[in-house]
């Protein structure tokens, strides 16, 4: 297996992970699903009584309930292993949307890319930054997303609502079907304005990691494509 086949079927792991681990075990006792970049990885918010939180950090996953907290590794362990760990149920019904990914053969050892796992990661962590530094030069009456970490479509994400009442989605994704390596975007609920070359995808805008890879350069292209499609 090439180190590229390798790498998708690492984030693919992780897709299913996040979705049918962390944001199926947080919908079942919450009824939200949204997840954060956590310290060295992908994290739930606090949830329930306890409070509990679900990390995935490297190649392991990590439980916090109150004041305690258990570990294993996700390399080597299956679906259903990491479920029992968590208390998920996979037998209960879930959907964080149309595109959430399939549970998959629940008895087969996830075999994860140790540096893959760690580039989506620090991925995530750069989007927090760049998003936040983004949001923060919007005026005062712009209304703005809760920032979370889909596990519907694996990605970083909020959208933007101008007083004028253009709406627009600011995201960071580890690459998916629409791209392969990690990126940027930009999509607008309405009119693209300005450059139409600056609109390179189906959604609105792209640009992938190699072209933006930088703090500075995410937090450009995220700023100029909010100020194209809030114009006018």
């Amino acid at each position: 297996m090439s180190e590229s086949a390798y790498a998708t079927t690492t984030r693919a792991a992780l897709h299913t992970i996040a979705a049918h681990i962390l944001a199926r075990k947080r919908f079942g006792v919450s009824g939200r699903f949204g997840l954060r970049a956590g310290p060295g990885g992908i994290a739930t918010p606090s949830f329930g009584d306890a409070p509990e939180t679900i990390r995935l950090v490297e190649a392991g996953l990590i439980r916090e309930v109150g004041g305690t907290c258990t570990r294993m590794s996700v390399d080597g362990s299956t679906l259903r292993e990491l479920a029992a760990f968590t208390d998920a149920d996979l037998d209960e019904p879930f959907s964080c949307g149309p595109d959430t990914p399939p549970l998959g053969p629940v008895d087969v050892a996830f075999r994860l890319a140790t540096h893959t796992v760690i580039e989506i990661a620090d991925w995530f962590a750069l989007a927090w930054r760049v998003l936040d530094d983004v949001l923060t030069s919007l005026p005062g009456d712009a209304e703005v997303a809760t920032i979370q970490l889909w596990p519907e479509h694996f990605d970083a994400a909020t959208t933007v609502t101008m007083p004028s009442g253009e709406r627009v989605n600011l995201g960071v994704s580890p690459g998916d079907d629409y791209l392969d390596e990690p990126y940027a975007y930009v999509g607008p609920w309405g009119e693209r304005r300005g450059d139409p070359a600056f609109w390179n995808a189906p959604f609105g805008a792209a640009r992938p990691r190699s072209q933006v890879g930088t703090v500075e350069g995410v937090v450009d292209f995220l700023g100029t494509g909010l100020r194209l499609a809030t114009a006018g």
